[in-house]
């Protein structure tokens, strides 16, 4: 739809921030069409959430101006926050998930973000606490984004199952009770997509992201002799 737009009127459209598995897929559809071109832009090489500007290949020769970077900053020594933390508040500001690109930890310092051009004033002048912690949000060049390959904590559990109920509650250290309520409730994902069902089993390679608690990657997976199965999980700090 967005292609053929593009393509009968030769403007230029984009996509809001797309999660990896969707932007893949967007992406291998679009580059098959031969009247369009389409680039895909998230402020920095590795970036997971990307947009998509899709136009005609004569209107297309750049990458639009349609991601701009602010850093969030305050004294997060005593409080450390983590990236459902900083997600939490500027989802709090009324913003939807859709406008918001990447969040890039920076330790004691903060945050920088990645969102959309028309919601850098909002977010300037709203975002002025992540939980306890007061913070100055100020617009920075994309070129300053400082991106470091998150780190991670593996150990290993045995479960029964590879089932999501399982292996969440492993890994975020959550009661099974509590998981099943937040899939309920849309609050848990994987591969970025919400589950509905408590039952949905697991892979090598999944990842798995609860709603303020952060991101979980499944590792190698074994079985064992009696029956159950040796799982490594891979949890982001």
């Amino acid at each position: 739809m967005l292609a053929r737009r593009a393509s009968l009127k030769r403007e230029t459209l984009h996509t809001d921030f797309l999660t990896p598995p969707v932007l893949k897929e967007s992406m291998l559809v679009l580059e098959k069409l031969a009247d369009v071109k389409a680039i895909s832009q998230g402020g920095y090489a590795q970036a997971e959430r990307c947009r998509i500007s899709v136009g005609h290949p004569e209107e297309l020769t750049s990458d639009p101006d349609i991601i701009s970077a602010l850093s969030i900053k305050g004294n997060f020594q005593f409080e450390p926050c983590s990236h459902g933390d900083f997600l939490g508040s500027i989802l709090g500001t009324g913003i939807v998930r859709e406008k918001l690109g990447d969040i890039i930890l920076q330790g004691e310092q903060g945050a920088q973000i990645v969102a959309v051009p028309e919601l850098v004033e909002f977010l300037m002048s709203t975002l002025v606490k992540v939980r306890n912690v007061p913070v100055t949000c100020t617009k920075i060049l994309l070129i300053s984004l400082d991106y470091e390959p998150p780190r991670t904590k593996s150990f290993k559990t045995i479960e029964a199952s590879l089932r999501v109920d399982a292996l969440a509650s492993a890994g975020f250290k959550i009661s099974r009770s509590k998981l099943v309520n937040m899939i309920s409730n849309g609050d848990v994902c994987v591969n970025w997509i919400p589950v509905t069902t408590k039952g949905t089993t697991l892979k090598s390679g999944d990842i798995i992201s609860v709603s303020g608690k952060g991101r979980l990657k499944i590792g190698e997976i074994n079985s064992t002799k009696k029956g159950k199965f040796a799982v490594e999980l891979i949890l982001y700090l």
